[in-house]
Parts: structure tokens; C-alpha cells; sequence
């Protein structure tokens, strides 16, 4: 069970990583890529996974605390998901016609990014 789960966290960090990188390289243009949305569809897969891994090893004796912050980071992910589904859409639509200017969509695109990089930061300092 130990390497499953060192896999997860593993693929899991990959996926932290993919949407805060892909947003910082992308900062000034404002687009949210595919690569992003299947990043935050990975964090989400591999965080239910974990999280219960977590339960089953905790038996009986459940935290409350534990299931707030793990509901706070699945909330932030879900919404990362939303955000980069809706900003990829558009990618895929702009280079479809050519113009990779009508991607932009800078709220969107920090969205992503914003709650990305907060969700990173609840995980490293909360835990």
C-alpha cells in the first residue's frame, strides 16, 4: 500500500505542478491550455485516491479537522477543474480559427493559476 500511495502523491504533485508551471509560463498572455484541465482532472482523481487511503488507515478514529481541509482543497480543486474547462474550451475554439489572440482571457487564466497555487499552499503549510 506504501507504494501505491507514494505513486499517488507522486502523480499528484506532477498535477500541482503542470497547472501552477503552466500558468507562470503563460503569464502575461492570459490562455489557459488542455494541458492544464488535465492537470487539475488529475489532482482531483488522484486526491479522492489518497484521501481514502487515508481513511481506510484511520479506521474508527476520524479527525474532523482532517475532512474540513481535505473538503477545502477538493472545493479548490473542483473549481481549478471548472475554470480550466471553460479556458481551454476557448483555447481549442481561438486555434481552430487561427487566432490564438481571442484565448485570452486573463481573469480566467489566473483563476487557474491563483487557486492552483493557493491549493499547493494550503497542502504544504496546513499539513
Amino acid at each position: 500500500m506504501a507504494i501505491a500511495t507514494s505513486i499517488l502523491v507522486f502523480l499528484h504533485v506532477l498535477g500541482a505542478t503542470m497547472v501552477v508551471g503552466i500558468w507562470i509560463a503563460n503569464f502575461k498572455k492570459g490562455i489557459v491550455v488542455p494541458g492544464q484541465f488535465h492537470a487539475a482532472l488529475l489532482q482531483i482523481v488522484t486526491g479522492f485516491a489518497l484521501y481514502f487511503i487515508m481513511m481506510s488507515n484511520l479506521g474508527s478514529e476520524s479527525n474532523t479537522m482532517f475532512h474540513m481541509y481535505v473538503g477545502i482543497k477538493m472545493l479548490l480543486g473542483i473549481i481549478v477543474a471548472i475554470a480550466a474547462f471553460f479556458g481551454q474550451k476557448k483555447y481549442k475554439k481561438a486555434r481552430a480559427t487561427g487566432n490564438l489572440e481571442a484565448a485570452r482571457n486573463i481573469p480566467l487564466a489566473h483563476t487557474v493559476g491563483g487557486l492552483g497555487l493557493i491549493n499547493i499552499a494550503i497542502a504544504t503549510i496546513l499539513l
